[in-house]
């Protein structure tokens, strides 16, 4: 791909970001209309900017291009059904903040922490921590509610939307079941490699690249080979995808990403970064692991400790050659897709930026 097809392609990309933020916001603006006569607003109002700042929009611009590389024509009801996807992903996110502990969501407070400010900046009764922690959870499946109304809502043709629909259950179980995978390795403990990569294939890799391209290609129409093809390109690119998540979490700056880099390692997430590190750390690097992985209070000091390991140990290494290797898989997929030949140019652009971003 040329320098000039490159720009072309992300200038795309970004013109199909707007296109489904202005969806989302009219939504929405609608359902929050509706909200305010039950309440004064002011809870109900911190969904509004909690979807629509920040985010990258990656799962519903992927759903767009998976229909566009299908022969789909470029219509707003697709937008509006891609734009659903990202209700889902809010989601997740407000309940995984509240999983993990997490303070901070880009680059700002994660929900629960939100709603536990207004708790006392309102002077309400009670804990505004726990008060924080079930609004937030409401909220987040509120969403849930919200996208399912949203994709069923879009103007897709419906028999359409029914074919779809086996594709997109899928995807919302497969997410649930890996972040419940994610959960329990973080309390077992002694991660390995293979497991940690199969809460990466659950949880994130299908659910962020495959299963958004799939859905897209079954709305307009594709065929089986399109549709394989897709999950062959899908599938390494989102495991490459959440494998360049795990080394921001724990390596990125907290000024592009938008999330403390501390948060990863003081919840002892077991990553297929730090299941590596285990697996090939001498004994005075396994007890440094073992005593600062999973402290709550770990600071900066520590933090840099368990960075040496992690660099020492070959780790941040092997799994940046775990994003290369996948990467090349992906467009090597890519390129023997029968797709279009404007979406093959807009996913080449996507990979580039899903595998080298910094935030």
């Amino acid at each position: 791909m040329t320098a000039d097809t490159r720009s072309t392609s992300a200038a795309a990309a970004l013109e199909v970001k707007g296109r489904i933020d202005r969806a989302l916001a009219g939504f929405l603006d609608d359902r929050l209309d509706e909200l305010n006569r039950l309440d004064d607003g002011s809870a109900f109002e911190s969904l509004r900017p909690y979807v629509l700042s920040g985010g990258k929009r990656i799962r519903p611009i992927l759903c767009y291009w998976g229909w566009r590389g299908a022969g789909g024509a470029d219509r707003d009801e697709v937008v509006r059904a891609a734009a659903a996807l990202e209700l889902f992903h809010s989601f997740a996110l407000i309940h995984d903040d509240i999983m993990d502990g997490s303070d901070i969501r880009r680059g700002r407070p994660a929900m629960h922490r939100r709603l536990a400010a207004l708790h006392t900046e309102s002077g309400w009764n009670g804990d505004p921590d726990a008060f924080g922690v079930s609004a937030a959870i409401l909220f987040g499946d509120l969403l849930l509610v919200w996208a399912d109304e949203l994709l069923y809502t879009s103007g897709v043709d419906p028999a359409r939307l029914r074919a779809a629909r086996p594709v997109y259950d899928r995807m919302r179980a497969e997410a649930i079941c890996g972040q419940y995978l994610d959960v329990a390795e973080t309390a077992k403990g002694a991660p390995s490699v293979a497991r940690s990569m199969r809460v990466v294939g659950y949880k994130a890799a299908r659910y962020t690249v495959e299963h958004p391209l799939v859905l897209g290609g079954v709305m307009a129409g594709g065929g089986e080979r399109l549709l394989a093809a897709y999950s062959a390109f899908g599938r390494p690119l989102g495991e490459a995808f959440q494998l360049r998540d795990d080394l921001l979490g724990v390596f990125g700056d907290p000024g592009v990403t938008g999330k403390s880099n501390l948060d990863d390692l003081r919840e002892g997430k077991p990553t297929v970064l730090m299941a590596y590190a285990v697996e090939h750390a001498t004994l005075a690097q396994r007890a440094l692991i073992n005593r600062l992985h999973g402290a709550a209070d770990l600071d900066d000091s520590a933090a840099r400790d368990l960075r040496a390991v992690l660099d020492e140990t070959g780790a941040h290494a092997a799994v940046e050659d775990m994003i290369e290797v996948r990467g090349r898989h992906a467009l090597t997929a890519l390129r023997a897709a029968p797709l279009t030949e404007d979406a093959r140019q807009a996913l080449t652009a996507l990979t580039d930026a899903a595998l080298w971003r910094q935030s």
